[in-house]
């Protein structure tokens, strides 16, 4: 038998077949990574391109948003599993092999995908985005990983709970050790309470619409949302909540800015400070920290209905401009500027209510972008910090004697709420010649439960539904 005859039949090269769900998927992933972007910025634009064409069509999108939120907000327990399964270092695995195996793993893990579909296309997507060699690194990883589920990795690779409080509930819960433990100390309580936190954080959110004053009303929304796509909020008077699927952008009152899309405990942080009272007139209103707009439009509304007049301003001028849009065709008289709220150019004691809804960690919204809990580090707190307490501190001098401050943060950490406030209160960082009154906020947020011992206010995922917005209100008494 000749050489030629021995060798087996030659095998035409099989082109990988690309998948748009996965790749589109593995896109976000990347610029995630890459260009520290969020991904409820990036997905949009490619979700809406990839529409256009005929073979991606609702089912694709929900998928793909599947993909993208579920393996950025299990990130940190995929790389404990995938660590298991392979013999180096996940530092030294490239990262986007790492975004293709923590995409397979979590359709393996986290959805009910069939397991033979979920290698096959995670080894499909391999091919054509990392090339055959990798693919096969891919493909073995993936078996390993496939061979028991979420619950049987945990306990493999999770310590005991006995052992390691906080690091069993960062690799069970997907957080970084420290957010945990930042966590656990503002929520307090015992094992449970930081639990069903950590898992509501793990959840998709609602998207939930304002019905601005005045400009539009939730009976106007839930009648073109009907029964089956929309329901009341459930502490906000402005709030509707859509059903999952729910289109926003469908909906005539939000396409024109009569209505607009606000998680409800931005709408009851805004709705508090213009409920709470004043001694004496109430004409000048004040949000310093205004872009991108959301609380800007419910407060701008809510001034117009009492003839009162709103200053938006903004450092970022691109966000001021963002603040505009938000704020157009609202009734009442308005101003949007980009200023700088710890040097202000408007004069002290210029205002009736006050708005400041600092810089901040973020760490209360990571529902909305999980990727944030993997980007911060304890050290950012350290830089936003002398921001935080010099604009408290402007806003208290932007006030009149008789006005009411608000102080807000969508961060439930300790050294951005209540620490920022006492340390202002208590003149650490400077004095600042003023006399303050710390006001009950609980009373102005009605029917919402849970909201601790005051006199400040921190709402939280599990028990409210809502981002983990602090609120703590000020009155000017000298």
């Amino acid at each position: 038998m000749s050489e030629q005859s021995r060798r087996r039949p030659h095998q035409p090269h099989r082109r990988p077949k690309k998948d748009p769900v996965r790749i589109l998927a593995f896109e976000v992933l990347r610029a995630v990574d890459e260009r520290d972007a969020y991904a409820n910025l990036v997905l949009p634009p490619l979700l809406k391109k990839a529409r256009q064409k005929e073979d991606f069509d609702g089912r694709d999108a929900a998928l793909a948003t599947e993909l993208v939120y579920g393996t950025l907000r299990r990130q940190g327990t995929y790389d404990a599993i995938i660590s298991a399964c392979i013999d180096r270092p996940l530092r030294e695995v490239d990262p986007p092999v790492l975004d293709v195996l923590a995409l397979g793993a979590h359709q393996l893990l986290g959805t009910r995908i069939p397991t033979h579909a979920a290698v096959s296309a995670s080894v499909e997507l391999a091919r054509v985005v990392l090339g055959d060699g990798r693919a096969k690194f891919v493909n073995a990883v993936l078996r390993k990983i496939s061979q028991d589920d979420l619950d049987g990795w945990l306990e493999r690779v999770a310590p005991p709970y006995e052992e390691d409080a906080e690091d069993h509930l960062a690799v069970v819960h997907s957080h970084p050790r420290w957010v945990v433990s930042a966590l656990w100390d503002a929520l307090g309580g015992p094992r449970a309470g930081i639990e069903d936190l950590l898992e509501a954080d793990n959840e998709r959110p609602e998207v939930t619409l304002v019905a601005r004053p005045g400009r539009s009303t939730t009976g106007e929304l839930l009648d073109v949302l009907g029964e089956e796509s929309g329901l009341p909020g459930r502490w906000s008077p402005y709030a509707v909540r859509l059903a999952e699927g729910g289109e926003p952008g469908a909906i005539e009152a939000v396409r024109d800015g009569r209505a607009g899309v606000q998680d409800e405990g931005s709408q009851l942080v805004a709705v508090a400070l213009a409920n709470a009272p004043v001694d004496g007139p109430d004409e000048r209103w004040l949000d310093g920290c205004a872009g991108p707009g959301g609380k800007a439009a419910l407060l701008g509304a809510l001034a117009a209905e009492r003839g009162a007049s709103l200053l938006a301003s903004e450092k970022q001028p691109h966000r001021a401009r963002l603040v505009e849009r938000a704020l157009a065709g609202n009734p009442g008289p308005y101003q949007v500027i980009a200023a700088d709220g710890t040097r202000p150019p408007w004069r002290r004691g210029s205002f009736d209510r006050v708005l400041v809804d600092v810089p901040c960690s973020g760490l209360g919204a990571l529902r909305r972008r999980p990727e944030a809990r993997w980007r911060r580090r304890p050290e950012d707190l350290e830089g936003f910090a002398p921001l935080q307490r010099s604009l408290l501190t402007e806003a208290l001098h932007a006030v009149r004697v008789g006005g009411v401050v608000g102080y807000a943060t969508c961060s439930p950490h300790l050294a951005e709420t209540r620490v920022v406030v006492e340390d202002v209160l208590k003149g650490r960082g400077g004095d600042h010649g003023m006399e303050v009154e710390w006001i009950d906020a609980r009373p102005l947020m009605p029917g919402v439960p849970a909201l601790g011992e005051g006199p400040d206010v921190q709402l939280w995922p599990h028990l409210h539904g809502t981002d983990a917005m602090y609120l703590a209100l000020l009155r000017r008494t000298a």
